[in-house]
């Protein structure tokens, strides 16, 4: 299928998880896409898995001027952007009182004011008529034992999401929505090693259709946000956690 031809697309934190997944189906989609990514590793590995043909940069979403450098380096490539899948991120669950004023602060320079300010220096570059797709979490929306900060993060994008449409929807037009998974299996629970499949099933047992959620499955939410069969959508947040939420 072709649902993105001739969109030129900008994912950040696309060399791992979520990211990739969504980067080579907007490739295989049709889309000429720009990722961004943090670690070397990431880096290199994305390359390999995306091919020569999609620019793979560092950006670190902590850094305000790297961020505004991004801006600067996708008006060079692209010239205009018609999709933004802003999913860079980090969580950070534990108890509400083990958070200092350093973990609390990682949390929302990285899930909050990266994404602000990104957006922001985005909006010179981004075409009339284009999508942006917020990474949020299905944390926002319930009570999840540890989740505090990191669930305060993801509320605040959904939040923006929802405010920016009333911002820029109209002069600009750039429609935002949100995504807002759930458990999903990717290479983050590979650090919890040997105790990762137990951890799997733990988490499984809470979903109503007692399984994680793929990548694969997140990112074709992510294409229907970026393509134009969703141009009647403005201002929704798709929860896809297998019914955590609703259950």
């Amino acid at each position: 299928m072709n649902r993105l031809a001739g969109k030129r697309a900008l994912i950040t934190g696309g060399t791992s998880g979520i990211g990739l997944e969504t980067a080579r189906r907007f490739v295989a989609e049709g889309a000429d896409v720009l990722v961004t990514g943090v670690t070397p590793a990431g880096i290199d590995n994305a390359r390999q898995v995306l091919g020569d043909k999609v620019p793979v940069v560092r950006a670190d979403a902590r850094d305000l001027d790297a961020q505004r450098g991004l801006a600067e380096r996708v008006r060079e490539h692209f010239g205009e952007l018609d999709v933004a899948f802003l999913n860079a991120g980090v969580s950070d669950w534990r108890p509400f009182e083990d958070h200092t004023e350093d973990s609390f602060d990682r949390l929302f320079d990285i899930n909050v004011k990266s994404v602000f300010f990104l957006t922001q220096a985005l909006i010179p570059v981004l075409a009339h008529s284009s999508s942006v797709i917020l990474n949020a979490s299905n944390s926002a929306h319930g009570g999840y034992g540890q989740s505090n900060a990191y669930a305060a993060t993801k509320a605040a994008v959904s939040s923006l999401m929802r405010s920016w449409n009333a911002d820029l929807l109209a002069s600009h037009g750039i429609r935002f929505n949100a995504i807002s998974p759930g458990p999903v299996d990717t290479p983050l629970y590979s650090k919890y090693g040997e105790r990762r499949a137990a951890m799997l099933e733990a988490i499984s047992s809470g979903i109503p259709v007692k399984r994680m959620g793929r990548p694969g499955e997140i990112a074709e939410a992510v294409v229907y946000l970026a393509s134009d069969a969703s141009a009647f959508t403005v201002g929704q947040d798709l929860i896809l956690d297998g019914g955590q939420t609703a259950l």
